[in-house]
């Protein structure tokens, strides 16, 4: 298929997916329920397994919460770059216009968040479970798999055809928040309580 960029561009609203009925409902409800999907079944196995009490443990470090604190600061500074990095894409930063290499930033940022969170969620899951013993505790649990099952849909729905141009920015933006209540709840509390350590 090939793109005239000469065409004229529709704005919003965008029509929905060709193929009317049940191919259009199932271009949103895929990642909806893919999403439900992950996010119960990380809570369900966080839930009935037996906490390990450690997973892992790297050289240099402390401890595992240090370990766990560090990636989870890390995967927060690269999804920053991918909220400036979105920003500036859709033109939402005065004054800046994106480089060309803005998008390959973008994904790339996302990309490296997302894998320095696995270890993170897999020693949680692993070695804590899900808790509920505070309320941090709890939210942490709860948005922990909610964070993974919303960020399936994401990735689903990037590659979903003739989306409201609003969909992504909004789905993006929850991941975002969402990571971001994650390191409040996590590593923040880890610093304000231990200090900044290694």
């Amino acid at each position: 298929m090939s793109v005239d960029p000469n065409a004229a561009t529709t704005s919003f609203p965008v029509p929905p997916p060709r193929g009317g009925g049940l191919r259009a409902a199932a271009v949103y409800l895929v990642p909806a329920l893919t999403a439900a999907a992950v996010g119960v079944g990380l809570g369900a196995y966080g839930r009935l397994h037996d906490p390990a009490g450690t997973a892992f443990n790297l050289a240099g470090f402390s401890g595992t919460g240090a370990v766990k604190s560090w990636l989870a600061t890390s995967a927060f500074a690269f999804a920053l770059v991918q909220l400036v990095s979105a920003l500036a894409m859709y033109g939402k930063l005065p004054g800046l216009r994106a480089p060309s290499w803005t998008g390959a930033l973008h994904r790339w940022s996302g990309r490296i968040a997302f894998l320095l969170s696995v270890p993170v969620a897999v020693h949680c899951l692993y070695a804590l479970g899900y808790q509920t013993y505070s309320p941090r505790v709890l939210w942490h649990s709860l948005l922990g798999c909610f964070f993974f099952g919303a960020f399936s849909a994401k990735m689903l729905l990037l590659r979903a055809e003739r989306l409201p141009g609003w969909l992504l920015p909004v789905v993006g933006g929850l991941v975002f928040t969402v990571l971001t209540v994650l390191w409040l709840t996590s590593a923040l509390w880890f610093f304000r309580t231990n200090g900044i350590t290694t």
